[in-house]
């Protein structure tokens, strides 16, 4: 019973990490950080919105992902630290500070694809 119990949870965690490792998705990107900085994120972390963290709905808190927006080519490097966004069809909610380096902050949204790291 042990050795099965093992063997499922092995399984488990091999399964778990090659599908993030594997990880894709397309789609809406917005930011945010005005009424949200110091306080507690979903991971129970302090928000801070000139870190280069993001919120998505699925992935697991601390996985860091690469986002490119598929408008201009650039890419960023962020860490999973929140739940979110629950707005339309966007796939990611990033910091103030990620979405001034990705350059689209002042038009508020862009389309962009992320990858686990």
């Amino acid at each position: 019973m042990i050795r099965k119990a093992l063997s499922v949870a092995a399984l488990a965690g091999l399964v778990f990490s090659l599908s993030t490792a594997s990880y894709a998705q397309c789609g809406g990107a917005s930011w945010y950080g005005p009424g949200f900085n110091g306080k507690a994120a979903a991971s129970g972390e302090i928000f801070n919105e000139n870190a280069m963290t993001a919120a998505h709905r699925t992935l697991p808190f601390g996985t860091k992902i690469k986002v490119t927006d598929q408008n201009t080519g650039r890419e960023i490097e962020v860490t999973i630290n929140d739940r979110g966004p629950f707005v339309g069809k966007r796939i990611i909610d990033l910091s103030k500070a990620a979405a001034t380096q990705l350059g689209f902050r002042n038009r508020g949204v862009t389309s962009v694809c992320i990858s686990a790291l």
